[in-house]
């Protein structure tokens, strides 16, 4: 990529689904997604790509405060990956999308989630 860059937010699936305990994050992650659209076009004349990785339940220090970790544990190990995320599954993700393979996408929020959002 000639001049210009990437732009990588991070979002969560408490952008778009209710979850227990995620009031303010989850408002500011879906405010963070708009933002995301909205600069994927202003930043475009600047050869700038925006883009977000929306990350499921992810194992970090974070994920063990959730008073209702268990259930969200349950939840993964549920899906078609049965596993909750590593950190490293969205740094992947965010090395993809800074990459030339990824040079048409613009303004996307891929969800990484190891399939909790495909059974509901």
């Amino acid at each position: 990529m000639t001049k210009g860059g990437c732009i990588i937010n991070i979002s969560s699936l408490g952008s778009h689904r209710v979850l227990p305990y995620y009031f303010s994050v989850g408002t500011s992650k879906a405010t963070l997604e708009a933002m995301t659209k909205y600069l994927a076009v202003e930043l475009a004349p600047l050869n700038i790509r925006v883009n977000a990785v929306s990350g499921g339940y992810v194992e970090t220090d974070a994920f063990d405060s959730f008073p209702n970790k268990d259930d969200m544990v349950a939840a993964a190990e549920s899906t078609v990956t049965t596993r909750v995320l590593d950190p490293q599954d969205l740094a992947n993700a965010v090395a993809f999308l800074c990459s030339d393979e990824s040079e048409m996408i613009r303004g996307h929020i891929l969800v990484v989630d190891g399939g909790v959002t495909l059974t509901g």
